[in-house]
């Protein structure tokens, strides 16, 4: 697959719009994202706005400055302002999700096994204080077919399954899931969705209505190149009643916007400065820039998988701007090689990417954004190939 040379404007020629340290090969922007200079500027106003006179700022001009970053993001998402509110990151709108419902004995909340870690730990805690049970749909990498994967989920919801949480784009396997086709499902079955989109926002065209849901949550710090600390929880209008934050403040009983909007004294320029970091991402081709990283992540997924002799965590039509590929060497493959050999990438190489232990293998997922070019996966690869690794 050859990446489209009219797009060719990306890589070295746009790395400066970020504070990247000069050599490294960063390849791992959905670790924790990398802030734009532009979006830092932009929240560095907000701030000085603020201290200007912080009292004026957080009680006459926060509010309307809240609600109208709110109506930018969810124009991007293709949602309705007054259904969306600002959380921290995914995790804090997750847990806001989960300890706003009430499980009983015998319900069940069902994830699968390529669930981010902190989420599957919150649904566990949940799940254990109510008496609930905690349903874990095994999916073994590599994941041959999707639809299979699909099926398999579909048919473990039952009449005693009262939520399913799913990933949008699963964290370490890097896969797109189908989570429209899944929620039909669900619903049928008499189950609530949410959905856990850390990594969709930015990465993939998104219209949250559509999906046929009940509660989204992503981050924009990540793909959307807000200011870190910064993500957004989407519910349908017939779930918004129930819903409260993880700090209960002064607006309980008002709604759920008021709830949100005001959890207690906190920075909320990360929120503000959201419509700057997805202006930035219009400003750089918006659908063209998806689609051209998803098609560096994708070549690069080959490259490895090739050179390595190896193979992907999935087909490459279930990826996006994120690829995952087995690492195809010998010895240990857990958690503390895992770790080890990404620092040596690091600290001894200058390249940052995500591997983790799965099954009985290490699996290195890598992300393609703006300033990325090929060649730094061809140096991934080539080092791997001929290195001894830790």
């Amino acid at each position: 697959m050859e990446i489209d040379r009219a797009l060719s404007r990306f890589g070295a020629s746009v790395r400066g719009e970020w504070r990247l340290e000069p050599g490294i090969s960063y390849l791992n922007h959905g670790g924790y994202g990398a802030t734009p200079r532009a979006v830092q500027a932009a929240q560095d106003a907000w701030r000085e706005r603020c201290e200007r006179d912080p009292t004026r700022f957080h009680s006459r001009e926060l509010p309307a400055a809240l609600r109208a970053a709110a109506d930018a993001v969810a124009g991007a998402l293709g949602a309705d302002g007054k259904d969306l509110v600002f959380v921290d990151n995914a995790t804090s709108g997750i847990n806001a999700v989960l300890r706003s419902l009430a499980f009983a004995p015998g319900d069940e909340i069902l994830i699968t096994s390529l669930a981010y870690p902190a989420i599957r730990n919150a649904s566990r805690y949940v799940a254990e204080r109510s008496g609930a049970r905690l349903i874990e749909v095994a999916l073994t990498l590599p994941i041959r077919d999707l639809d299979a994967a699909r099926a398999a989920v579909a048919a473990r919801i039952g009449k005693r399954t009262k939520l399913v949480l799913l990933d949008h784009i699963a964290s370490a396997s890097a896969l797109v899931l189908p989570v429209a086709a899944l929620a039909a499902a669900a619903h049928a079955a008499g189950a609530r969705v949410l959905i856990d989109g850390a990594h969709a926002p930015g990465q993939i065209a998104l219209d949250l209505p559509s999906l046929g849901i009940d509660w989204y949550v992503g981050n924009l710090h990540k793909w959307y190149f807000a200011p870190r600390s910064c993500g957004v929880l989407w519910a349908a209008p017939g779930q918004q009643a129930a819903l409260h934050p993880l700090a209960i403040s002064h607006g309980l009983g008002a709604g759920y916007i008021a709830e949100f909007d005001w959890t207690g004294t906190r920075d909320f320029t990360a929120a503000l400065a959201a419509p700057a970091g997805i202006e930035f991402h219009r400003k750089l081709g918006g659908a063209a820039l998806m689609a051209r990283n998803q098609a560096l992540a994708r070549e690069a997924a080959m490259l490895l998988a090739r050179i390595w002799q190896s193979e992907t965590a999935g087909p490459l039509d279930g990826f996006a701007a994120m690829a995952t590929v087995r690492l195809a060497v010998p010895g240990a493959a857990d958690a503390e090689r895992a770790k080890r050999l990404s620092r040596w990438l690091a600290e001894e190489h200058h390249i940052e990417a995500a591997i983790f232990p799965e099954g009985h293998a290490l699996w290195l997922r890598v992300a393609a954004q703006a300033y990325n070019e090929l060649g730094e996966y061809e140096r991934l690869a080539a080092l791997v190939a001929t290195s001894n690794l830790p």
